[in-house]
């Protein structure tokens, strides 16, 4: 596991002092958890983990494999690639940057195409969100959770689409008429511990559920009666036909007290009926938090089912044909074949193993080379325009 640490840093080009104060780790101290596993007495190994994912997140390295623990080589293995490898993807961090800032058309650009309308606009509708084999399996898994119970776990990398399926998976609880009470407590600024912000704790997700489920009851002062009162207005609502789904977004945020407390709420049932499904959604944060190594979440571990959202990577030209349909042109208007495939290189820097195909790095990559395309006067997006921007 840290050996592979010791790559990616490499990789990345990340020097390990950087990541030590980063982290708050002595560089001796980072040493020896690379190239030993032993960490300092007293440090906590889940939290040094989440710090270590995020920071090669936000240094774009591959942040979802380094701990995973090693396999033995086999005799008949396949060499590595090498770092000298011309296949790579060498994208340098400025170039990132860009595929990660946010893009918009320019009037020159949507006149340039025909186009009356944002291809790539916030769904409206059912019928405007994209659904891969893949996106649809964790669409129906969080339908089906919602509607006849279960604790799930979505996880997704940021502008993965995590944000569209929950919103969708409320409009069509609401367009196909189920009795599903829908609680979603407010994360706004909320953070895992209260130094840097608000975290989210189970006195709020109770209070949330009572708002939605019981809004005119008045909520009892001490915590006994007031969890008793929770159980009781789920029970009676359970009792009138609806079934319960509490959603979290950005849950890996949530501290590990709180997700520990999930199973408590789950445990609340009327007779052998569980009153109340659970959906969090989160970044692989969630995944790490989540580990079957943790032993103070291992309750919740063993219960919940965890579905990752994953890149487009083969449904990438799909999107694409999805998208600009919705706008009114056909794909091959505005970008060449060979525009698709130089796309999807651009976005997959796999030196470190990574992948930036996902539905909103891929609207800012392609949003800029249309900008781009319009400027240059050609008649569509290249592959040369792609790689140029």
């Amino acid at each position: 596991m840290t050996l592979r640490l010791k790559s990616i840093l490499a990789s990345a080009g990340i020097k390990q002092g950087a990541l030590a104060a980063a982290v708050g780790l002595s560089r001796p101290a980072l040493n020896g958890l690379i190239n030993h596993n032993v960490l300092p007495t007293g440090s906590d190994r889940l939290e040094l983990e989440i710090a270590i994912t995020r920071y090669l997140r936000d240094h774009h390295a591959d942040h979802t494999t380094w701990t995973r623990k090693e396999e033995p080589p086999r005799a008949n293995a396949a060499a590595p690639d090498s770092p000298q490898d011309p296949a790579i993807n060498d994208i340098s961090d400025e170039e990132l940057q860009m595929l990660l800032r946010k893009q918009s058309l320019t009037p020159q650009a949507r006149r340039h195409f025909g186009l009356t309308a944002d291809p790539f606009a916030e769904p409206t509708s059912a019928e405007e969100v994209f659904l891969s084999p893949d996106i649809r399996y964790v669409r129906e898994s969080m339908y089906q959770v919602a509607r006849h119970g279960g604790f799930l776990a979505v996880i997704g990398e940021s502008g993965a689409g995590k944000s569209t399926l929950r919103e969708e998976l409320v409009d069509r609880i609401h367009r196909e008429e189920q009795a599903v009470i829908v609680v979603e407590p407010y994360v706004l600024a909320s953070e895992g511990t209260d130094s840097v912000g608000k975290s989210l704790r189970s006195q709020h997700i109770a209070e949330a559920i009572m708002a939605t489920v019981a809004p005119l009851a008045k909520t009892k002062s001490s915590p006994e009666a007031r969890f008793r009162q929770l159980h009781e207005a789920l029970r009676d609502s359970a009792r009138a036909g609806h079934a319960h789904v509490l959603v979290i977004e950005e849950a890996h945020s949530l501290p590990l007290p709180t997700l520990k407390h999930l199973k408590r709420f789950r445990e609340l049932k009327d007779g052998l009926r569980p009153l109340l499904s659970v959906i969090l959604i989160g970044q692989p944060e969630l995944q790490v938090k989540l580990s079957e190594h943790n032993p103070e979440v291992r309750e919740v571990v063993q219960r919940i089912e965890i579905v990752n959202l994953p890149a487009l990577n083969a449904d990438l030209e799909g999107y694409l044909a999805h998208r600009f349909k919705r706008a009114g042109v056909p794909l091959d208007k505005v970008l060449s074949r060979d525009a698709v495939d130089a796309l999807r290189t651009k976005l997959t820097p796999t030196r470190a193993g990574g992948t930036l195909l996902y539905p909103l790095a891929v609207q800012n990559a392609l949003t800029a080379a249309m900008n781009r395309a319009a400027d240059l006067g050609v008649p569509a997006v290249s592959a040369d325009v792609v790689r140029g921007v």
